[in-house]
């Protein structure tokens, strides 16, 4: 056996990967490449996430570390009056994020590269900021990633989180620090689903 790939194998491994899924009774066509968070298939934690997401159809709403886009199209849809944006510091993560929403028909929603929230315009407020939260960003830029999204948040605006089981005590008090308000929505032997609400005026 050769110890290098010959070229069909190497034109194989640099094709799209495609594949379906049904999101909050929506059906979705994905088209990701190897590098990208869970490329095969959306992952457990994302699924967890949106099903336990409330959104309201004229709700703006932002995906925080889109991928491939997945939250953010969901979003998208179960919000059809509002405008999503779906951020990420990847740029072929947007590039694919970017055509799925294309490839979906999804015309409400756009995509930015921003590292957190840096690029997004100061002004712009959200009703829904959502995130399936990588353990590997450490507890500092976890910690940015909620104060900065708390902040853009609009009176009534809910912040989402799913992390790992084993973050829930930390996130849970970062979340206390930072925003004044926690529920724990839905703790999974490996995912947890973290809210914070923030008072209406």
């Amino acid at each position: 056996m050769s110890d290098h790939p010959d070229r069909p194998e190497l034109d194989a491994l640099r094709a799209d990967l495609e594949f379906d899924a049904t999101l909050c009774g929506r059906r979705f066509a994905f088209h990701t490449t190897w590098g990208l968070f869970s490329p095969r298939a959306v992952d457990a934690g994302t699924r967890l996430l949106l099903d336990h997401v409330e959104v309201r159809p004229t709700d703006d709403c932002l995906d925080l570390g889109c991928a491939y886009g997945a939250i953010g199209m969901t979003l998208a849809a179960l919000a059809p009056e509002g405008r999503t944006l779906l951020v990420d510091k990847d740029f072929v993560a947007l590039d694919y994020a970017r055509a799925n929403l294309e490839r979906n028909a999804i015309a409400n929603a756009e995509v930015l590269l921003s590292n957190g929230l840096d690029a997004i315009p100061p002004d712009r407020r959200f009703d829904v900021v959502a995130t399936n939260l990588p353990a590997k960003i450490g507890n500092e830029l976890t910690t940015l990633f909620i104060a900065d999204s708390w902040a853009r948040l609009r009176p009534g605006g809910r912040l989402y989180l799913v992390t790992l089981s084993g973050m829930r005590k930390f996130v849970q008090r970062v979340i206390q620090e930072q925003c004044g308000a926690y529920e724990k929505v839905k703790q999974g032997r490996i995912h947890t689903v973290h809210r914070a609400v923030r008072a209406s005026e």
